[in-house]
């Protein structure tokens, strides 16, 4: 990914929760800003994303749910036009399962997906990964 555009919506998830960012910088002066963090919740009304194998654990079940839950969050802002541009990074199962269901809304405002877990990497490394330094 050469660059990231000013006020893009970047969000670094795994099967469990997600940081959300907008990025305040310009061109490859990447400066991410926090303002969610999203967790999985409302187990009773959710399920998991795609079919689960027989034998599935709960915490299989929770990552599905999960990343129906972010895929859903991210269509309902691309449809109200709370964002013109995505990028996200997450382990690759999250990663997969999100994109599957993505509405075309949030597929068109897509530039770049990262499949690397880092949820609980510090935002240095974060923006260190998504521009890197040119040589």
């Amino acid at each position: 990914m050469d660059s990231i555009p000013h006020d893009a919506l970047v969000v670094v998830a795994d099967g469990t929760g997600a940081r959300v960012f907008r990025n305040r910088g310009h061109d490859r002066d990447l400066m991410l800003h926090q303002f969610d963090l999203m967790e999985l919740m409302n187990m009773d009304d959710d399920g998991p994303s795609g079919s689960m194998p027989d034998g599935s654990d709960d915490h299989r079940i929770d990552k599905a749910t999960f990343a129906k839950q972010l895929a859903r969050s991210l269509n309902e802002g691309a449809l109200r036009q709370q964002y013109e541009d995505l990028v996200i990074v997450a382990d690759e199962k999250t990663l997969g399962e999100v994109r599957g269901l993505l509405h075309k809304e949030a597929r068109d405002r897509l530039r770049g997906a990262i499949a690397k877990n880092l949820t609980n990497s510090p935002l240095d490394d974060i923006q260190r990964i998504l521009v890197p330094q040119r040589t």
